[in-house]
This record gives C-alpha cells, structure tokens and sequence, in this order.
C-alpha cells in the first residue's frame, strides 16, 4: 500500500492491489479517506467503477474541498480500476448484450462483496459503514446500477454518469424494440420497489449524436429518461431521483468532474 498527493487537509489518499480470484487479476484500488472522522462507524462508503479516471478529474481535490467546507459528511470513497477485459467485466450480470459483452459481469459483483467488500472492512478496521453506495461512469455506471439494483439491502444511493443504458439484447437490424431489448430498463421493469434507494443520473448533450429515433434528442439522454420514467412507474419520485443534463457536457472525463460534487451533495450534503 502507498500514499499519494501532499497538501491534501482533509482526506488522505491510499492504494492498494488486491488479488481477485474470481476476475483473474489484480485489482487495483485507491481510497479517499477522510482524515478527521470521530467515529468511523458513522461514515458511509462510496464505491466507483473506473477508479483510473478519478485522479484526472482530480477527484481527490474535489473531495477534499467538499469536506474542507464542510459540504458534505464524511464519506470513504474507494475507486475501483477497471481491468483490460473492460467491456466483458462491466455491464449487467444476468444477461450479456447482443454481442455477448458483460459476459463477466457475474464475477465482477461475486468480486465487489466478496473480495473487495471485505477487504475495505479489513484495511480500515471498518466493520459496517453507515451507509454504502456505487458510482460509475459509461459502462462503469451500467455495472453500478446493475449491481445496486440486484442487491437493494446493500445499498442506499446510485451514481451514473453517461451511462451505458443503451445496452440490449438485440442489434438494431435483429428487429430490436425499445421496449423489450434494452436490458437494465427490463431490469427495472421486472423488479420491485425499494423505497430507501436514491438515483443519481448526469448526461451531457454532447455525449454523443447518436439518434435512432429521429426525435432531435440524442440516445444517451433519451435512454437515461426512459430509465427514469421506468422507475417512477415502480413507486420513485422527485426526492429520490436526480437528473442533471449539462448543455456542455461530453462524453469524458471533465464533464463527470462537473457534475459529481453534485452527485456528492445531494447523497451527502450537510444541509439534506
């Protein structure tokens, strides 16, 4: 385990490789701990697939000022880097798409709480959070819905920036429909209701041009939406979801630094 970034006052920043059974690699973590927490079992957890992007963002400055000002409660953040079998560990663990992407996924979530879960508590002689959630960007966001949505007694909140909620099940030439072939909103329909979750969506309009519709509003955000629209049917309302569109917004890694001190706040601010 090493330590990164000086000048840090309120978090300190540490990685470490854990060796998965289940992926077949070694993973790569960086934690963002909080320095100043009284008592630890009052923290929450924040995990985040893509962990490789944070410090070009960089995360650990936008956390540490969050705290500094005294935004937001303290939370342990943990991001996690995606390995070189992105597309096939990412995505949503029942089901592969079309072309057989997220074929791992399974072993991904049998990996989030039964090797690094566990190795978080032990690091940081942690044994329960207040709270836990996970944020993801893309695809990383897919996977983090996916898994939260599967496992609702773990979690509290869901971040997804520009995700990857086109996944499906058919090519657009296999007579693919809207309505049945996009996997996570079947998901959704499909599930239930569990009231103590909170939804977290940013899409940028530039994210892509992409418009199989015609309808003048590009896919990403027309499938966040749809997502959104599945959700409310199941029971969600305004205070448990959150949609943030940015006029600028890209498909990249500075448009998610814009848009997650929001994400931060509305999960954890101190005037919630």
């Amino acid at each position: 385990m090493k330590s990164s970034k000086t000048g840090l006052t309120n978090i300190l920043v540490e990685q470490a490789t854990i060796n998965s059974k289940f992926l077949e690699r070694d993973v790569i973590l960086d934690a963002y701990l909080p320095i100043r927490v009284a008592h630890p079992e009052q923290m929450s957890l924040l995990l985040i697939n893509d962990g490789q992007d944070l410090p070009k963002m960089p995360f650990e400055e936008i956390l540490d000022d969050l705290l500094m000002k005294e935004k937001i409660e303290p939370v342990l953040c943990a991001g996690i880097y995606c390995g070189p079998d992105r597309k096939m560990e990412y995505g949503v663990a029942g089901e592969p798409d079309y072309k057989g992407r997220g074929a791992k996924a399974a072993n991904y979530t049998n990996f989030i709480f039964n090797e690094l879960l566990p190795q978080i508590h032990e690091m940081y002689n942690v044994p329960s959070f207040k709270e836990k959630s996970f944020a993801g960007f893309s695809l990383g966001g897919l996977s983090a819905l996916d898994i939260v949505w599967n496992h609702p007694e773990e979690f509290a909140n869901v971040g997804v920036f520009s995700g990857s909620l086109w996944w499906r099940s058919k090519g657009y030439r296999e007579g693919y429909d809207d309505n049945q072939d996009r996997i996570m909103h079947r998901q959704i329909k499909n599930g239930g209701f569990y009231p103590w979750l909170k939804f977290f969506f940013e899409c940028g309009i530039l994210d892509e041009k992409a418009d199989r519709n015609n309808n003048g509003v590009i896919d990403a955000i027309d499938d966040t939406l749809d997502l959104i629209k599945e959700l409310k049917k199941k029971g969600y309302n305004d205070a448990s979801i959150k949609y943030t569109e940015l006029a600028d917004g890209k498909h990249d890694v500075p448009t998610w630094a814009k848009a997650f001190p929001e994400f931060l706040k509305w999960c954890w601010g101190k005037d919630q």
